[in-house]
């Protein structure tokens, strides 16, 4: 045997004796026959904050089931909802039922009994040593003793675990118990979380999503368009910044911005108020804000704010294309192409009469130069972002875990795309004077969007990755975007919708076949003739049309299926979550959720179907996993020290 006496060293350190070493083989190899843990995937969460809390506390539907395999023949479909229900929101629900119950000694020791029980059930997948990080500080020792104790009738354990419970009550601890416990079911029942991107923008409240995600046991993201959008601002780029205030005045909603970031707008308003005073800005009328009503009066108020900043975000984003022909985004450079006495527009050959031609900050000479005015504005706007403490904390986090794409367990997850040509090969594009595509071209890409956060202030690197951030969230080949073109400017002053087409990359018409995923898949390392998917988001699946989120045969799983309110309408459903156990894939389509008030008084949760996809060839164990192989890789190195140990190569 070849020894790393180096390395074999460093880890003798950890492990200085025979004995701890084989210890250790022993631990390792044993977790290695445990079923492997159930990954949960969602994407496209756009803000809904709400809907996307109440998905991980019922763990997509997955803790119902657990109850109702546990008790589906003693307790009452209403008893099983309640019960639930307080696993989800063990806080509020226990006020209601304190109100309610007439003996509550009695009724916690049920309840205690009851929540033990699914403990056990949803921690049976796990080592001991991993529940003991999971547990909560103050009744961690207790939880664990009582989970793994045997209360069969007669057992020697059995007085143990009923004295402990009563004594919990006596002691009046029930309620903070039964807290601990069922945030410790929900974080059980899902294994690792990983989102597929687009956490930002439309709904509310990002930031709530982030707080949470931040604390979470086992996460991981691949960035949305919308991700990289709100990276890009919280870098400093100015056109990153504009299309995030764009996206907010649009959907009337200011909240993550200065509630959850502290970014004061006022600026902004007072900027829009004074120049557009006497504009309608009809063009820029909020249509149906996460379907919000509101006032004509406050409809016009956010018009202009909408107009004051897609002004200034169609000038910035200018001067990028401008500066960088090699982006290939000339398309999008319309302020230079109108007839400011006319009032029209000439794209492609083509003359359209615009909607809106008061233009009061944009100079025909010189169209895509800020007004000193909008240049002050910006700067006010960018020294919030970069001073928004919690903002940068929460892109710190989502650099931390995450990436363009990731590899795990025989999946390859990304957003958006692999851009490709028509012919079906990968798309070469144009980087700093060099040429990439497929997974070389995603690989520079999150470098260069590393360097635009965290490269040094003035560098060519920190400039250019600004640029390319932006370039990420809109770019014609962009990853994680897909899109010759994104038609704001059209949509917004020209009726002729012929114009508003924003055409696919070729990716999407190829990638329903299964000779293009598997051809995905061995570009990434990835065996297609494994147990081996691509998951993707993104594209809403609009269900109501008949279109499905299985596609190529099950090689590809496309997992947007509307969280965000404003995509509803359009698939017919609120969601999905992806799960992958240790049986095969599951399906979970998520109905629109009410309220969280009327999910504690009236037990609604959201209704969700689980539909399997495909069953794994054979039970998935730890050892089937990446995971596995990690710590297969750990016991070959612990069995060479052990050898080296005994041979006295190493004392």
């Amino acid at each position: 045997m070849d020894y790393d006496i180096d390395y074999l060293r460093l880890l003798s350190e950890q492990y200085p004796t025979i004995s701890s070493a084989c210890s250790e083989i022993i631990t390792l190899q044993s977790r290695q026959k445990l079923p492997k843990l159930t990954e949960h995937f969602m994407s496209d969460i756009h803000g809904e904050y709400e809907s996307f809390l109440h998905i991980l506390k019922n763990a997509s539907g997955v803790i119902k089931d657990k109850i109702t395999s546990i008790y589906g023949r003693t307790l009452s479909e209403r008893d099983r909802e309640i019960l639930s229900t307080l696993i989800y929101y063990p806080e509020q629900k226990l006020d209601l039922i304190k109100r309610e119950v007439s003996n509550i000694d009695d009724w916690y020791k049920i309840t205690l009994h009851r929540l033990i029980e699914i403990c056990r059930v949803v921690a049976s997948k796990y080592t001991r040593a991993k529940i003991r990080k999971l547990l909560p500080e103050s009744f961690g020792d207790i939880i664990d003793e009582l989970i793994h104790s045997n209360t069969d009738f007669g057992s020697d354990q059995e007085e143990y675990y009923n004295e402990a419970i009563a004594t919990i009550v006596e002691m009046g601890q029930a309620d903070a118990f039964i807290v601990d416990i069922s945030k410790l079911i929900q974080n059980l029942a899902i294994g690792k979380l990983h989102i597929i991107g687009d956490i930002f923008d439309r709904g509310p409240r990002a930031d709530i999503i982030l707080d949470t995600l931040s604390q979470y046991h086992s996460v991981d993201i691949q960035w949305g368009n919308h991700d990289v959008e709100w990276m890009g601002a919280a870098a400093g780029s100015l056109a990153c910044i504009a299309n995030v205030l764009c996206i907010s005045t649009k959907y009337s909603n200011f909240d993550c911005l200065e509630d959850g970031y502290g970014i004061n707008m006022r600026p902004l308003t007072v900027f829009a108020l004074e120049t557009y005073m006497d504009d309608p800005c009809e063009c820029f009328i909020p249509r149906n804000p996460n379907r919000i009503s509101i006032s004509q009066h406050d409809a016009n108020f956010w018009a202009k704010m909408h107009k004051a900043i897609s002004i200034i975000r169609f000038k910035l984003e200018g001067q990028i294309i401008i500066n960088h022909p090699e982006f290939e985004m000339d398309n999008h450079l319309l302020l230079d192409k109108i007839d400011y006495e006319k009032g029209t527009i000439k794209i492609e050959g083509k003359t359209y009469k615009l909607k809106d031609t008061n233009f009061p900050t944009i100079d025909p000479a010189d169209p895509y130069k800020l007004t000193e005015a909008e240049q002050e504005l910006m700067e006010s706007l960018r020294s919030s972002f970069l001073h928004s403490e919690k903002l940068q904390e929460h892109i710190k986090f989502i650099y931390s875990k995450g990436s363009i794409y990731l590899c795990i367990n025989n999946n390859l997850l990304y957003h958006g795309c692999i851009p490709m040509n028509a012919d079906g090969s990968f798309t070469e594009v144009e980087i700093c004077g060099e040429k990439y595509s497929g997974k070389r071209f995603l690989d520079k890409a999150e470098l260069i969007a590393r360097e635009g956060y965290f490269a040094r202030n003035g560098s060519p690197e920190k400039t250019y990755g600004e640029d390319f951030l932006w370039y990420l969230w809109c770019g014609r080949y962009s990853p994680v975007y897909g899109k010759n073109k994104m038609t704001s400017f059209e949509r917004y002053f020209i009726d002729d919708e012929s114009t508003w087409v924003e055409i696919k990359d070729e990716y999407y018409h190829h990638v329903e076949s299964v000779k293009t995923c598997d051809k995905i898949l061995r570009e990434f390392g990835i065996d297609p003739k494994s147990f081996s998917h691509i998951i993707n988001g993104h594209v809403p699946v609009k269900i109501k049309k008949g279109e499905s989120p299985i596609k190529a045969n099950g090689k590809l799983l496309v997992i947007d299926g509307g969280l965000s309110r404003a995509y509803q309408a359009q698939t017919g459903i609120a969601g999905y979550t992806l799960l992958f156990n240790s049986h095969g894939l599951l399906l979970s389509a998520h109905d629109a959720f009410e309220s969280v008030d009327s999910a504690i008084k009236e037990e609604k949760d959201i209704y969700s179907t689980l539909d399997v996809i495909e069953y794994a060839p054979s039970r998935l164990l730890v050892e089937d996993t990446d995971t596995g192989k990690t710590l297969n890789k750990k016991i070959q190195d612990l069995h060479a020290l052990v050898d080296a140990y005994r041979k006295g190569i190493l004392k």
